[in-house]
C-alpha cells in the first residue's frame, strides 16, 4: 500500500525483489528467497526486518544464528539491530549463502567537535518575509558550551542552547507504537528570536560562534525582509484546487482546499511558499500575482438555498472569490468565509431533508462562520464551487431520500450492471478502489507476491457480492494498469458514490515488527467517514476473528475526498509470515469478500435510522 508506505517515510522499499547474493548451489532456482530489503538499502531506522521464504524442512540462519519463528510454509520476517554505517547479513539455507547489505544513515545533523557550525544548520535557510514586529527566529548547530549569536541590521540576537526540547518522532511512529516524545534534543542546538519594526530588506544574517577565546563568523543563507503596505501583494489561486497548509512546507498539515480563483493578500514568504492573509500557506506556483495591493474583501447580503434531486445547495453571493474553510462535526457542518463582512438581513432556507437550521456569526471584522445544524448524524458529502462570484455550498442528501442522481458514462468509468430490483442495497452506489497497479506493486509478501494483484482480486470478489445485494458498484481499475492517485480521487468526485473504499494490504516502516504485527486496520479523514470506518473495522475484526491493528485518522489521498464518505482498509499485513498464508488462502478470500459486503449492508441499514 504505497500511500501507507509513503506516510511511513518509506520510498519504494517493498517494490523491488532481489538481493546481492553468492550461491554455493548449482540449482537454477534458489530455495532461499529474500524479497526485502532490496539491494543497497539505506534506512534511518535502528533496526531492519527481512522478509523471505525457504523450504520449511531445512533451517535458515542469519550470521550463524537460526531464524526461530517461521510459518508452516517456511516464510520468515525477523528484525535485527543496525549500527550506523554498513551492515552485512549472511543468510544460509542448506548449502546456499546469500549476502544482504543495509546501510544505516543518520537523520540528524552531527554536532561539530571543533570550532564550526554544522553544515546546512543555519536558519532561516531560505529567504523569508514577515510583517513588522512579527517574531523572526534563528537557529544553528555548534559545539556545546559555546557562545552563539546572530546579527541582522543593528540587532544582535543571542542564541541559547535548547536544553528542554525533545525530538519529535516521525508521523510513521504511530504505526509502530513508537510515537512518544522522550528523546531529548542532543546538545549543540541553539535558537533565538527577535522582532524588526522598520520595513525593508535586511539581507542575510551574520552568525557568530565564540569558544575558548576563538571566534568565527558565517553568513546565513536566507535573506530577511520586513514588508511595508506597498510591498504586500495580492494573488489569485490558479490551481484547481489550491493546497492550503498550516506551514511553509509539504510536511505541514493540510487545510480546506482553496477553490480556483480566490484572491488573498500575501502577509509572509518563506522560500517557495506564500502565507495568505487568513494564515494558511500555499506554494507560490499555485498562485499568480495581481496588479494593485488593495485588500481583497467582500460584503455579503441575502443568502438563498435550493433543493436539487439529491443535494441541497446554499448560494452565497459575493463581490469576489474569498478563502473558505469547512469544519465538520457529527451533526453539524460549519462554513467559514474569510475577508468577508456581513450586511445580511435575510436568509431563505425552506424545510430541508438535510439542514435543520442555519446559524451565522461575524466572529471577527473579516470572518463569518455559517453553521448548518443537521437532521441526521451521518453526512454523505459536500462540495464547494464558485459560479462567477457566487459560492455554491452543496450538501448531499441521504441516499434513500431520492432516486439515483448521477448518470455516468460507461466510457468514463468502470461499473457493474446495475440491479434495479428491490434488494438490500438497491439505489446505493459504491466505489471500490483496488490499490496500486501497473508499475506500482505496493507491499510484497515473503514469496514476492505483490499487493497490487491481491487488491484487485479481493475488490472483484467484493464487487460481485455487493452486486448481488443490489448495489451499483464502480471499480477504479479492472486490470493490472497504472492509475494515479489523482485519477482515483477524480473518479470519486465525479461519481459521488454513497461510500468509497480503497482496498489495500499492509506493510511497516523498517523499525516495525514484521514478525509479530498482524491484523486489520482502517483509515478515515473527514468526519462523514468516521461511522463507516469504525463500523466496518469492528465488523471485520469480530466476524473474521482477526487481530485488531487499529483505526486511524489519516491524511491519505484516498481518504481526503469530501464529496463522499471515503475510507481505506488495510486487510492484513503482507509482510507477516503467518498472516500472509491467511491472506492468500482462497477460501479465506471468499469469506473476507462476503463478510465485507455483509458489513456494508448492515452499515447502510443502521444509518437509515439516523
Amino acid at each position: 500500500m504505497k500511500q501507507f508506505l509513503g506516510l511511513a517515510a518509506l520510498t519504494n522499499i517493498l517494490l523491488v525483489g532481489g538481493i546481492m547474493a553468492t550461491s554455493l548451489s548449482a540449482q537454477a532456482k534458489s530455495p532461499l528467497s529474500i524479497v526485502y530489503p532490496p539491494p543497497k538499502h539505506q534506512t534511518v531506522a535502528e533496526k531492519i526486518f527481512f522478509i523471505g521464504t525457504a523450504s520449511p524442512q531445512e533451517p535458515v540462519s542469519i550470521n550463524g544464528k537460526p531464524i526461530k519463528n517461521r510459518s508452516t510454509s517456511g516464510h520468515f520476517a525477523p528484525s535485527l539491530p543496525l549500527k550506523v554505517g554498513e551492515n552485512i547479513f549472511m543468510f544460509r539455507h542448506q548449502d546456499e549463502l546469500q549476502e544482504v547489505k543495509v546501510t544505516r544513515i543518520v537523520d540528524q545533523l552531527e554536532v561539530p567537535n571543533k570550532l564550526a557550525f554544522a553544515p546546512d544548520s543555519l536558519t532561516p535557510a531560505a529567504d523569508i518575509a514577515r510583517l513588522p514586529n512579527e517574531p523572526i527566529c534563528f537557529g544553528a548547530i555548534a559545539p556545546p558550551n559555546a557562545k552563539v549569536s546572530a546579527r541582522i541590521g543593528k540587532n544582535e540576537i543571542l542564541l541559547l542552547p535548547l536544553i528542554e526540547s525533545v525530538e519529535l518522532p516521525p508521523n510513521s511512529a504511530v504505526l509502530t507504537s513508537e510515537a512518544v516524545s522522550d528523546r531529548k534534543i542532543s546538545k549543540g542546538q541553539y535558537a533565538g528570536c527577535t522582532t524588526l519594526e522598520l520595513p525593508r530588506n535586511y539581507g542575510k544574517p551574520i552568525f557568530e560562534l565564540e569558544q575558548n577565546n576563538q571566534t568565527i563568523t558565517k553568513l546565513g543563507t536566507g535573506e530577511i525582509q520586513i514588508l511595508s503596505p506597498k510591498d504586500i501583494q495580492v494573488v489569485e489561486v490558479i490551481a484547481d484546487p489550491g493546497v492550503a497548509r498550516t506551514g511553509a512546507s509539504s510536511d505541514h498539515s493540510r487545510l480546506t482546499p482553496l477553490p480556483k480563483g480566490i484572491k488573498a493578500r500575501i502577509t509572509g514568504k518563506e522560500g517557495e511558499w506564500f502565507r495568505l492573509d487568513y494564515g494558511a500557506w500555499i506554494k507560490a506556483e499555485e498562485t499568480k500575482s495581481l496588479l494593485g495591493n488593495i485588500p481583497p474583501q467582500s460584503i455579503i447580503r441575502g443568502i438563498v438555498s435550493r433543493q436539487r434531486e439529491s443535494t441541497t445547495e446554499v448560494i452565497f453571493p459575493l463581490q469576489m472569490r474569498v478563502p473558505v474553510e469547512v469544519k465538520q462535526k457529527e451533526d453539524s457542518i460549519t462554513l467559514t468565509l474569510h475577508n468577508t463582512t456581513a450586511q445580511t438581513d435575510i436568509i431563505r432556507l425552506d424545510a430541508d431533508p438535510m439542514i435543520k437550521r442555519l446559524d451565522w456569526q461575524q466572529v471577527s471584522p473579516t470572518q463569518i462562520d455559517y453553521t448548518f445544524e443537521l437532521h441526521q448524524q451521518q453526512q454523505w458529502g459536500y462540495n464547494l464551487r464558485y459560479e462567477n462570484n457566487n459560492l455554491i455550498f452543496s450538501l448531499r442528501h441521504h441516499p434513500d431520500s431520492g432516486s439515483l442522481a448521477n448518470t455516468v458514462s460507461e466510457n468514463d468509468l468502470i461499473e457493474s450492471d446495475y440491479v434495479s430490483e428491490d434488494r438490500p442495497l438497491s439505489n446505493i452506489e459504491i466505489l471500490l478502489d483496488p490499490g496500486h497497479g501497473g508499475k506500482e506493486l505496493g507491499s510484497i509478501g515473503p514469496t514476492g507476491y505483490p499487493e497490487k494483484d491481491l487488491n484487485l482480486l479481493i475488490s472483484k470478489l467484493v464487487k460481485a457480492e455487493l452486486t448481488e445485494l443490489g448495489a451499483k458498484v464502480y471499480l477504479t481499475r479492472e486490470e493490472d494498469v497504472d492509475v494515479s492517485l489523482q485519477e482515483r480521487v477524480t473518479m470519486i468526485d465525479k461519481i459521488e458514490p454513497d461510500l468509497a473504499i480503497s482496498i489495500h494490504y499492509n506493510a511497516l516502516p523498517d523499525s516495525g515488527d514484521a514478525e509479530n504485527t498482524k491484523g486489520i486496520s482502517t483509515f478515515w479523514y473527514n468526519t462523514q467517514a468516521h461511522s463507516p470506518a469504525m463500523f466496518l473495522h469492528n465488523y471485520l475484526v469480530q466476524e473474521l476473528n482477526r487481530p485488531d491493528a487499529g483505526t486511524f485518522w489519516n491524511n491519505l489521498a484516498l481518504t481526503r475526498p469530501h464529496t463522499a464518505p471515503s475510507i481505506l482498509l488495510e486487510l492484513g499485513f503482507m509482510i507477516n509470515p503467518e498472516e500472509f498464508e491467511w491472506i492468500t488462502n482462497e477460501q479465506e478470500q471468499q469469506k473476507l469478500a462476503k463478510t465485507l459486503a455483509a458489513g456494508i449492508e448492515e452499515w447502510f441499514a443502521t444509518v437509515k435510522s439516523f
